[in-house]
């Protein structure tokens, strides 16, 4: 199975806008509080993502055509995933519709692969004989608020920069 382009508002971005950099990061949600005994307590009250996704290539991205006045589906490549012993994981995200999630048992040195169902945001795996742990990655999809990608041109080496910054709905 091929690796997906990334996909913002059902476009998909081609590698002739340059392979895409692309970044995940927590987005506040909680804050660290210390009580009267001074022992420190952190709060959250909800958790998003943020990130960018950024590139060089012989073209220009072609997103100027969406509209960024509500928000827009990211279907991302850059892969999340989540491990331990066990063979059942929450995860963190939703995964991508077009590619699904996929279970890695460690034997020995070596990752292998192994079966994988996701309902609900719950992913089990099927054991693997002599396996110490367990992975399960996945390409997430978002709903994200973004403004039209800021551009550069280098005229000399005729190639287009960009760099598109997104927010978690």
């Amino acid at each position: 199975m091929s690796i997906p382009r990334i996909m913002l508002g059902g476009l998909p971005l081609e590698l002739h806008s340059g392979a895409p950099v692309e970044s995940i990061e927590p987005a506040g949600g909680s804050s660290l509080h210390r009580m009267s005994d001074g022992a420190l307590v952190k709060q959250t009250l909800w958790q998003k993502y943020q990130g960018a996704i950024s590139a060089e290539g012989w073209m220009p991205p072609g997103l100027d055509g969406l509209d960024y006045s509500g928000p827009l589906e990211l279907r991302s490549t850059k892969v999340q995933a989540v491990g331990g012993a066990g063979l059942v994981y929450h995860l963190f995200g939703t995964p991508r519709p077009d590619f699904p999630a996929w279970g890695l048992a460690l034997v020995g040195r070596d990752w292998v692969r192994t079966p994988c169902s996701v309902v609900d945001g719950i992913a089990t795996l099927t054991a693997v004989e002599g396996a110490t742990a367990y992975r399960v990655c996945w390409m997430p999809v978002f709903s994200v608020f973004c403004d039209r990608p800021s551009e550069t041109q280098n005229s000399a080496g005729n190639t287009h920069g960009w760099q598109l910054n997104w927010l978690e709905n």
